[in-house]
């Protein structure tokens, strides 16, 4: 099916049926869900509450940028920088601050992403406030679509791996546990590092898609942008963070005339998931044929049937 849906939009942007507006989403739709459930690592998955990812994302995109831009290396070579760098820092901030816990955490993590806005806004080297402009855009939806499948694809393997299993244990409890031998901090910081990693790939994507950026791009708005992604989904569901980062990035196009509005609708829009389903549209749940199968069978009663007949027989 993916194959399917990369073979038609490919031969869309090739013959024209899909304008520059439309790709323009389709990229952002991508980059969102990159994004998404990068952080739903950290804060679904583990439990912890991070609002600084767009730090993470400034450092991949200003790493793969100066990479291309002003040394000349090829694209791919900036992708890698730029997540790794993201990555490392990632590290650094992950290990003294995972110790904190709740509201602590969240103002640290808050802190960093400020911290990184106002160290580039003062570089001169990475054009200060001006950002940097001229940017070559080598992101094409060949490479958009196959590192948002294999971003995707790379955290749900985790998240059903053995590491994966601990994360989901310490947000599930965290002195239970601690008590069954799980390094806490040490997954902690695996999280924040892997979160920090694919934030630096999609950084890197919107850099080379938008010929320029600027440290306002990655400023808490945007932090709290992917928040919501993750909040809105459900925490700790792939799938739901992926829903979200489609429907709330084709809303987020439809309110683009009254840009004033779209934090307030956002806003509303979580205020009313709060209520009617505090957990997130997808809770903790993921899709599978397997569920959609049994949906269907319980929907049609063609599973109670087929239930009957056996006993029946």
């Amino acid at each position: 099916m993916l194959l399917l849906f990369f073979g038609l939009v490919s031969f869309g942007l090739e013959e024209g049926f899909i304008d520059d507006y439309y790709k323009l989403n389709l990229f952002l739709i991508c980059i969102n869900i990159i994004l998404a459930t990068s952080l739903n690592i950290i804060n679904g998955m583990t439990g912890q509450f991070s609002i600084g990812h767009a730090g993470f994302m400034a450092i991949g995109a200003y790493g793969s940028a100066i990479m291309t831009m002003k040394l000349g290396y090829p694209f791919p070579v900036g992708i890698l920088v730029g997540a790794l760098a993201a990555a490392i820092v990632g590290v650094l901030v992950g290990m003294p601050t995972l110790r904190l816990k709740g509201d602590y955490l969240a103002i640290a993590t808050l802190g960093f992403g400020e911290i990184i806005r106002v160290i580039i806004l003062n570089i001169e080297y990475v054009g200060g406030a001006a950002g940097l402009n001229g940017i070559s855009q080598y992101t094409s939806w060949e490479w958009i679509f196959f590192l948002t499948v294999a971003t995707v694809l790379i955290i749900k393997n985790f998240m059903t791996s053995t590491h994966g299993r601990a994360c989901i244990a310490i947000r599930e409890n965290e002195i239970a546990a601690e008590t069954m031998g799980i390094d806490i901090t040490r997954y902690k910081v695996i999280a924040f590092t892997m979160g920090a990693f694919f934030a630096g790939i999609a950084g890197s994507l919107h850099a080379h898609y938008f010929y320029t950026i600027q440290p306002t791009t990655f400023g808490f708005m945007k932090s709290f942008d992917i928040l919501v992604f993750v909040v809105l989904g459900g925490l700790g569901s792939l799938t739901g963070s992926v829903i979200s980062a489609i429907g709330l990035t084709i809303l987020s196009a439809f309110l683009q005339e009254y840009a004033e509005l779209r934090m307030v609708i956002y806003s509303l829009l979580l205020v009313i998931v709060m209520l009617v389903r505090p957990q997130g549209l997808m809770g903790t749940a993921e899709f599978s044929f397997a569920g959609m199968r049994r949906l269907y069978e319980r929907l049609t009663g063609k599973g109670r049937g087929t239930g009957n007949d056996t006993a029946v027989g």
